[in-house]
């Protein structure tokens, strides 16, 4: 059994290497991570069979896609990264290097617990070097897309407050706040599984998205309903969103902050995230 780090201060990386495949949710197409230990903070990137060296992960390679986060590093695109990067943030880890067969990461069960199973395989230990700086504010900072909105706030503790308000009876309005440790995250937000809408399935499968998707990876909303209950949570949805804001927020490293989120998205976590890299360089 794995002893999770207490908190969001130390420096870890992985105690051996992990490997996990299978369908990405947009491509349909079978591709595998292998995460490994890596000396130098950060989280880094190389693809299986390439002699180009690993590529740090930064706010800036994010770029626009729909329904996942999506980075540019170099000539190649890596999609569908949120899953993963919350399970390195969450449990702690703070330097890792990912070998990458494919375009895509693997949904796995649509959550995040998948990866956090191979992290616990393989175990963690104190890294080498020192993490890297967790973003600080001096103020409060507010981003805005449309009707969604994202408040972080200073605070001694990392601490998140999701809110969601779906017009589905299945779902409605939902809020959920956790202060968040490597524990927590593990069993209160790893196993929440990412959702979607029957109503939409052909329309996106139309446009090239979700041909990996499928009842074993996602929990579908019918209205009323859920198609392929039971669910892990009642709020399973709402924590889902908070995992996905983990993951964005991992490009940059978690603030001493309560970072508040309505209607969010993955736009809207990753313009925070680049906000809060802004604010750090400035600072050094």
């Amino acid at each position: 059994m794995v002893c999770w780090p207490s908190d969001y201060d130390g420096a870890w990386t992985l105690a051996g290497s992990a490997r996990r495949s299978g369908i990405g949710l947009h491509s349909g197409h079978e591709v595998a991570v292998l995460l490994h230990p890596w000396p130098d903070a950060g989280v880094w990137v190389s693809w299986s069979g390439d002699s180009e060296p690993p590529v740090r992960l930064q706010p800036s390679q994010v770029r626009d896609s729909q329904l996942c986060t999506t980075l540019e590093l170099g000539d190649r695109r890596l999609s569908t990264v949120e899953h993963l990067l919350a399970a390195l943030a969450g449990c702690g880890l703070t330097h890792v290097h990912l070998e990458v067969d494919g375009g895509e990461v693997p949904l796995l069960d649509g959550s995040a617990q998948g990866w956090v199973e191979a992290i616990a395989e393989v175990g963690i230990t104190p890294a080498g070097t020192p993490a890297a700086s967790r973003p600080v504010l001096e103020g409060p900072v507010t981003l805005h897309r449309g009707n969604s909105v994202i408040t972080a706030t200073p605070a001694e503790q990392f601490t998140l407050v999701g809110m969601i308000d779906f017009p589905q009876a299945a779902i409605g309005r939902q809020q959920w706040t956790v202060a968040l440790t490597p524990e927590r995250f593990v069993a209160e937000i790893a196993p929440a599984r990412t959702f979607g809408f029957r109503e939409q399935v052909e329309q996106l499968r139309a446009a090239g998205l979700i041909q990996g998707g499928a009842l074993d990876n996602a929990l579908v909303c019918d209205g009323d309903h859920w198609v392929n209950p039971p669910l892990r949570f009642p709020d399973e949805p709402v924590r889902h969103k908070l995992l996905d804001l983990i993951g964005d927020l991992a490009l940059v490293g978690f603030p001493r902050a309560q970072v508040l989120v309505y209607r969010g998205s993955h736009g809207l976590h990753t313009d925070l995230a680049a906000a809060l890299a802004d604010r750090s360089a400035v600072q050094l």
